[in-house]
């Protein structure tokens, strides 16, 4: 919904076909689409560098067909380093494929042998439904298929950590605000009452410990509401944070790099994944998230109102006769 937003307020030209659904859910063939997708309409929200240089992230002025050439052009010596193979629209193809499936790759591994964490939260051995709304979901219609198999995230790999972090989020924004004026009002009466309830941190262990309190009946106290409040914001930053993956080929016989390595096709990469943009969501931030949440839903509802009343109005248009028969009851 809010892609609807952005496109009309003229943030971006187009509605990007990444869901999140579709990377979180573990499967390779919808973590290929939703990846894909990125890179078709990257927004921002994918970069790409190469030796510390940037070469591929958000030109909104070019076509993604433009972008793609150039990005096989930086990236075909790593993926084909010696198969002399053909520029044009098939080695565009081919690199990107051999990206995709490398990053794909990456996401999925993990290093403590699929040991959980901590927080009990996520979808357990199956990934998120797929969403109605996703052009994956759409394509896979079109296709004739009805159903795919969920695969699941593996425990160890980063997604299913960040997407457990994510999920604490179990209220949204809607739910949460009163809960935040709760807090508001508790605070107006007695402000030094702030510091001791960690509203601002310290965040160390005993503020970890009250988060995995996951209990959603509400008690009408402050600590309950300030509580939601901490993990919708410790979700948020989850939810916004960036994830680096760093690649570098390596040697058939390269053995001294403690690295993890991944395939492709005809190279291999030593590999190392980090989480960057952690800063927890500011408390004074809900509010502004509470207001953008209704612009995005009101546009989202008049867009939708607004298209179907066109498509009415196209059907009565079209049709040449229409009889009215009224019955005596």
């Amino acid at each position: 919904m809010h892609q609807h937003l952005k496109v009309a307020t003229g943030k971006w030209k187009q509605i990007s076909r990444y869901c999140p659904l579709d990377l979180y859910s573990g499967n390779k063939q919808r973590m290929y689409f939703a990846l894909k997708s990125l890179l078709q309409e990257a927004q921002n929200n994918l970069k790409i560098f190469k030796n510390g240089e940037l070469i591929y992230g958000c030109k909104d002025a070019r076509s993604p067909a433009t972008d793609w050439s150039e990005l096989a052009h930086h990236l075909k010596p790593f993926f084909f380093p010696s198969n002399g193979l053909a520029s044009g629209p098939h080695c565009t193809r081919a690199v990107i494929r051999e990206l995709v499936r490398v990053l794909t790759r990456v996401l999925l591994s993990g290093s403590d042998k699929g040991r959980a964490g901590a927080l009990k939260l996520g979808p357990g051995a199956q990934g998120p439904c797929v969403c109605e709304a996703s052009a994956f979901s759409r394509s896979l219609h079109r296709q004739g298929s009805s159903s795919l198999e969920r695969s699941g995230l593996p425990k160890g790999c980063l997604l299913y950590r960040a997407l457990q972090v994510q999920m604490l989020d179990l209220l949204d924004i809607e739910g949460l605000y009163p809960l935040y004026r709760r807090v508001e009002q508790y605070l107006e009466q007695f402000p030094e009452q702030r510091k001791t309830l960690q509203v601002d941190g310290p965040y160390d262990e005993a503020f970890y410990q009250k988060l995995l309190d996951l209990s959603t009946e509400d008690d009408g106290t402050v600590a309950f509401a300030l509580r939601k409040v901490q993990q919708y914001r410790v979700a948020m930053t989850a939810k916004d944070c960036s994830i680096m993956i760093a690649l570098s080929p390596c040697l058939q016989d390269a053995s001294s790099d403690q690295r993890p390595v991944v395939l492709s096709s005809r190279s291999r990469f030593a590999f190392s994944v980090s989480v960057l943009d952690l800063d927890l969501k500011p408390y004074e931030s809900i509010p502004h998230q509470y207001k953008l949440d209704g612009k995005i839903v009101n546009y989202y509802s008049r867009a939708v109102h607004a298209k179907d009343a066109d498509m009415v109005s196209t059907r009565l248009k079209e049709s040449k006769d229409c009889t009215l028969v009224l019955h005596k009851v």
